[in-house]
């Protein structure tokens, strides 16, 4: 059980740090004001291969009933820049947020 702190708590009886205990995502929170980069997406290059937005750990790469990615998240998008290190095209390019 996890125990707030105050005066009378121990440090024992903390919940220790680091544990996470239920799921979470940007989908929960909205992280993208976190970033100091942003992906940008460049459609003409794109060739739909699918391998960016499996990478993504926030899922901010919606991909459509068609299959076809469409353009970022940007609620979610922390710009880790996985995305464009995957795309083998150059069809995402980090830039200054």
């Amino acid at each position: 059980m996890d125990k707030k702190i105050d005066s009378k708590i121990t440090w024992q009886e903390i919940t220790p740090g680091g544990n996470i205990y239920t799921a979470g995502n940007a989908k929960e929170f909205k992280t993208g004001s976190w970033r100091s980069v942003k992906p940008k997406y460049i459609s003409e290059k794109c060739t739909q291969c699918g391998l960016c937005f499996p990478v993504c750990p926030d899922d901010a790469i919606p991909v459509n009933k068609e299959q076809k990615r469409e353009d970022f998240d940007y609620d979610a998008c922390k710009g880790c820049g996985v995305c464009a290190k995957v795309c083998p095209f150059k069809a995402i390019e980090m830039v200054e947020n």
